[in-house]
């Protein structure tokens, strides 16, 4: 549902901007799926990669030091599988964009 969402969003920004570039259509739709696949796949990178440790509350002040805590297991899992979603749909997305490139073919 989420790569379907995103897929078709992505189609239709594509197409749009595509539109006023210039560009054919399967292009610009390859050049789309590149571009959202690479941000899913670097945020993807960088949910995966947060630290042990998560901040306990909010600071009363600018300069209120922030006291930290380790984080429980459920966090570290929910950080791991949302990285790993990212990722694969960043991948999912790239290799979309591969199979509809006019400028690349895959066979």
């Amino acid at each position: 549902m989420l790569l379907c969402g995103v897929g078709a969003g992505t189609v239709v920004l594509s197409l749009a901007v595509g539109a006023l570039a210039g560009f054919s259509v399967g292009r610009s739709i390859a050049i789309g799926f590149y571009i959202v696949g690479s941000l899913f796949l670097l945020f993807g990178f960088f949910m995966g990669n947060r630290g042990p440790f998560r901040t306990n509350g909010e600071p009363s002040g600018f300069f209120a030091p922030r006291t930290v805590r380790g984080a429980t297991l459920e966090e570290r899992h929910e950080s791991i599988n949302s990285s790993a979603l990212l990722v694969t749909i960043g991948l999912v997305l790239i290799v979309l964009g591969l199979a509809v490139d006019p400028a690349h073919k895959l066979f």
